[in-house]
């Protein structure tokens, strides 16, 4: 009898330290235990070796992309502006330490001269889908890797929505993950929000400049809706986002004023002449050329 009720004494206390570790482990409080003299804090999030250090995110402009081309080596358009910014990139850098992406989207704007076409409204809500399921597959699985973004034109606007609502804390990774955002040619462009890195221009973005008559384009440019400036701008990286304009870019520089408003449409629809030259352009960043800027600006923040 003195045997059973040892053992049955001994089943109950292993019962109940089994039970309070129980308790402990779920509630995950793990008090005010100090950690051993000499260990560090254990802050630092842990990931694959594979992971890359930074990954640099391009969004070429109407025409230069398309569903399905090769993110790591787009054939879409060769003459695409952003691949003379991607492949200097990927020439200067271990692709092991830094992943250069390249946004693959449709990239088109319909117009009256152009009714096959995907919306503008489409197109960018389609880039901007692909490129956040870019950064929260790669956030959830390298969550060390900062990113650097780089956008031109319709890219551009894609790009500065995302890191508009990253920048406020509404995007769908943290702002502390950012490096730098670089929108070329940016249509929903406004003085002041973001950092000027060139010529300054007082114009504004054509969605801006065009919002107050967004029914009247309409007819010119069917599904492309004139949205205005963004809310709230870049937020917390207001600091960290450059807007790169041209002087007189129907696009990025367009009067508030905007006068003929059809005729400030089919510019829009066009996106020509001044436009298309900002790999030469030496009025946009005195001393250098759009592209050229980039690229340095980039390699800085990949060398932090």
């Amino acid at each position: 009898m003195r045997k059973l009720l040892t053992i049955l004494s001994v089943l109950i206390l292993v019962l109940l330290i089994g039970v309070g570790t129980f308790r402990f482990l779920r509630s995950g409080d793990s008090g005010d235990i100090p950690l051993p003299p000499g260990l560090p804090e254990p802050t630092e999030l842990l990931q694959p070796e594979w992971c890359p250090d930074v990954e640099i995110i391009a969004a070429p402009g109407t025409w230069e992309s398309a569903p399905g081309d090769d993110p790591f080596n787009p054939t879409a358009n060769e003459y695409s502006f952003m691949l003379s910014i991607t492949r200097p990139l990927q020439e200067r850098f271990n692709p092991d330490d830094v992943k250069v992406w390249t946004l693959p989207y449709t990239a088109q704007f319909r117009s009256i001269n152009s009714q096959q076409e995907m919306t503008y409204d489409e197109s960018r809500q389609e880039g901007q889908a692909v490129l956040e399921t870019e950064l929260v597959t790669m956030h959830e699985q390298c969550p060390r890797t900062e990113y650097v973004l780089a956008g031109f034109s319709q890219g551009a606007v894609i790009l500065g929505d995302v890191a508009s609502q990253i920048g406020q804390g509404a995007g769908v990774i943290p702002a502390d993950r950012i490096r730098g955002v670089a929108l070329i040619a940016d249509g929903r462009r406004e003085p002041g929000v973001g950092q000027n890195p060139g010529t300054y221009v007082d114009g504004v973005g054509a969605e801006v400049a065009l919002q107050p008559l967004n029914l009247l384009v309409q007819p010119v440019v069917p599904g492309a809706t004139m949205r205005g400036g963004r809310v709230g701008g870049f937020g917390e990286l207001q600091d960290r986002t450059f807007d790169i304009c041209a002087p007189n870019d129907s696009i990025c520089d367009a009067p508030r004023d905007v006068g003929n408003a059809l005729d400030r449409a089919l510019e829009l629809a066009s996106a020509n002449g001044v436009h298309a030259l900002y790999a030469s352009n030496p009025e946009v960043i005195p001393g250098t050329t759009a592209n050229a800027w980039v690229v340095e600006w980039a390699s800085g923040l990949i060398n932090q």
